[in-house]
């Protein structure tokens, strides 16, 4: 004898589970870089400015050549984590994107494949 339309339903649900998961597994590391690379880019900022502050203590006269060190890797560790950390956040966008489509069309075609196993055919319903 079959399965019941219900065992079927549930066998499933819990295949597209899994393979959801399998989908998603790895999106939790390209959300903590799209959210960690911005703050380390910041720590940057603060050791380039710490550095700047403390060759400026050490001068007697303050010129831009002392500074501009500090200054540069403030610069670039900022602009570096903000780039980093806005690639990752469009390449986690695109991706749960594209998993959100594919699970919507896992669950058009399940549906059409249970209407399909049990649409009663016509003539089963006409009587003689």
């Amino acid at each position: 004898m079959g399965s019941s339309t219900r065992d079927i339903e549930s066998a499933i649900e819990n295949t597209a589970h899994v393979e959801v998961y399998s989908m998603e597994k790895n999106m939790g590391y390209l959300s903590a870089i799209a959210a960690i690379a911005p703050m380390l880019g910041f720590l940057g900022t603060v050791t380039g400015m710490i550095k700047a502050f403390y060759h400026i203590s050490l001068a007697d006269n303050i010129s831009i050549g002392i500074i501009a060190g500090g200054i540069y890797e403030k610069m670039i560790t900022s602009a570096a984590g903000l780039v980093v950390g806005m690639l990752a956040y469009v390449f986690h966008t695109l991706l749960h994107a594209q998993i959100d489509k594919t699970v919507n069309k896992l669950e058009v075609v399940s549906i059409g494949f249970m209407d399909l196993l049990f649409k009663v055919p016509q003539y089963e319903l006409q009587e003689n």
